[in-house]
């Protein structure tokens, strides 16, 4: 029942989608209603022909239907080469803009959503999804739409020919149609099971390609190479499941319409014997006999296929239907109005419900502050980070900046005055100015090299063929680890934010050139409330608040000076790590 409530929701959201195009669907319907109106016309000419030629021979009329047979055909052949180009540039604008609005979508979820799907099934969603559900329109409007039409025009020409002939090929030819529709049935449930599972091995090739190196490391290739050919034989198995149902679909229609164009002959002779019905009468009913069949072997075949494409656009759909990240405000937050001061007053979150990992935390950072957080991995140090950034809603409590709730501002102007610097660099495919620009496109050239000298990147880069004007097709991989982080460093030098979060930013750089950049960041942060994630604790015990994070919760609060003389959480990190 579910199953069948979903198959309606999807129908109705691919109408809606081709309701976006009103004049381009009406051309198309108009040039396939010509084209079904000449090709049921075309048999009648025929049988005209056969009764002419039988009664006066050659005569003038016999070639005056000779020359209407050529016009229609002629007609038909154009309409036949028009309406593929119309339903082409109809379906292929129509899915661009799908693709286009997933994109969009992925980019508007909130990131409680994203941290539970495979990176590789959102990528199969957008591009194999949506090219089965191209593959599957086209065939509505081509094979499934014309077809119907082509019945419904015929069965009304042939009840004006003759009753007795029609009966017998409308009442016997749907057989196939039944055949085809439970057969479709069955295969709907395997597609549905081959586009998960899809998904599923789309995800893990993902995963194993992006940690090739960490994959050799640990000589786990043959555990991967064992999950991927699992993935793999459950792929197949649902594959070779779906294709074989719908594979029965066009032998079993076939049987049966072979059937029914011998018995239709056979009672067509009968009568002419009889002398109730005529030799081009018969022609004629064999040809719609013929030409009727065909609509609903190509009817068949494409109910099989459209299972496919409607598990896949079940898929996009349920991916466009989910909500988005809310923003409750649309305040704006003007840098030259923040002061710093940041206080989490009673804050409860957790990634999972019934998994609390912060707890009634309550925390005052005076503006101006450098906050260094350190904890053991898991402790909830980048959670905070997250949290000030807004990129999970609180479960309670709230956190104010200058006095005034963050969720009162909108996310993008209050992202714009905090400068990120994460563990893990990320550099587009595109040249070194503009991955240094990037979030400020309008920089200048002087902009960007100055902050790259602040960062110590600039001496690198113009070591580079182009310099600043190098393209990094490979979005970076040809540079160090150490040189990618340069240049993310440097970003946040481009415009001067009056909020630091640094995440491990030196993590990848060379000691000589960490003391450099450590220098920087020193000048960068004074005046700015500071917030400092460090594994290496000899990097922040100049600063002017250290947290000390277990579990979700500040265990210990001080500087440097005072944790190391109250002996618990802090001291016994720094002893570990001197190494006595």
């Amino acid at each position: 029942m579910r199953s069948r409530t979903s198959r309606s929701r999807t129908f109705g959201a691919i109408f809606r989608l081709l309701l976006q195009k009103p004049w381009h669907l009406f051309f198309l319907f108009m040039a396939t209603v010509g084209q079904v109106l000449l090709t049921v016309y075309l048999p009648i000419l025929i049988g005209q022909a056969v009764d002419a030629s039988l009664e006066t021979g050659f005569s003038s009329s016999f070639w005056l239907i000779l020359w209407q047979m050529g016009l229609v055909v002629l007609a038909n052949t154009l309409l036949q080469w028009i309406s593929p180009l119309l339903s082409n540039q109809l379906v292929y604008q129509l899915v661009t803009d799908l693709r286009q609005r997933i994109f969009e979508k992925l980019h508007s979820l909130p990131l409680a959503y994203l941290d539970k799907q495979g990176l590789g099934d959102l990528v199969a969603r957008i591009s194999s999804d949506s090219e089965q559900l191209t593959n599957g329109l086209l065939m509505i409007f081509q094979q499934f739409f014309l077809g119907f039409l082509t019945i419904f025009v015929m069965i009304f020409t042939m009840i004006r020919l003759d009753t007795l002939m029609t009966a017998v090929v409308v009442v016997l030819t749907p057989l196939s149609l039944f055949i085809a529709r439970f057969i479709a049935q069955k295969s709907y449930h395997y597609y549905r099971k081959q586009t998960r599972a899809r998904g599923d091995q789309v995800s893990l090739l993902e995963e194993s390609m992006s940690q090739l190196s960490l994959i050799q490391a640990f000589n786990a290739q043959e555990e991967f190479v064992g999950r991927f050919k699992a993935v793999n034989d459950q792929y197949a198995s649902y594959s070779q499941a779906a294709i074989f149902s719908s594979s029965t679909v066009n032998p079993s229609t076939r049987f049966v319409n072979a059937l029914i164009y011998a018995l239709l002959a056979g009672l067509g002779a009968l009568r002419i014997m009889n002398g109730s019905f005529t030799v081009g009468g018969l022609t004629t009913f064999l040809n719609y006999a013929s030409q009727y069949s065909k609509p609903f072997n190509d009817i068949s075949s494409v109910l099989s296929e459209l299972q496919s494409a409607l598990a896949c656009a079940e898929r996009i759909f349920a991916l466009l239907g989910e909500a988005d990240m809310i923003d409750s405000s649309s305040r704006v937050l003007k840098g030259e109005a923040v002061v710093g001061h940041i206080e989490f007053k009673d804050v409860d979150f957790s990634y999972q419900i019934g998994k609390t990992l912060i707890n009634n935390l309550n925390l005052s950072v005076p503006a101006g502050s450098k906050v260094a957080i350190v904890g053991p991995t898991g402790a909830g140090k980048s959670t905070l980070i997250n949290l000030l950034m807004r990129f999970y809603p609180l479960d309670k409590g709230e956190i104010f900046l200058d006095g005034v709730p963050i969720s009162a501002y909108s996310r993008e102007s209050l992202r714009k005055q905090i400068g990120m610097v994460l563990q893990e660099t990320w550099l587009k495919t595109a040249t070194v100015h503009d991955n240094i620009a990037y979030g400020y496109p309008n920089a200048t050239r002087e902009l960007v090299i100055e902050a790259a000298k602040a960062a110590n990147a600039d001496f690198f880069i113009r070591q580079l063929p182009q310099g600043y004007d190098t393209y990094l097709a490979d979005a970076g991989e040809s540079l160090s680890q150490g040189q990618r982080q340069l240049l993310a460093i440097a970003r946040i030098f481009v415009k001067l934010p009056r909020i630091l979060i640094l995440d491990e930013a030196t993590s990848s750089i060379d000691t000589r050139t960490e003391l450099l950049i450590q220098e920087a960041f020193e000048k960068l942060m004074l005046g700015r409330t500071s917030f400092i994630i460090a594994h290496r604790l000899s990097t922040i015990q100049h600063a002017d608040i250290i947290l000390v994070m277990s579990d979700g919760a500040i265990v210990e609060q001080g500087n440097h000076a005072q944790l190391m003389a109250a002996k618990g959480h802090y001291y016994q990190m720094q002893k570990s790590q001197k190494g006595h």
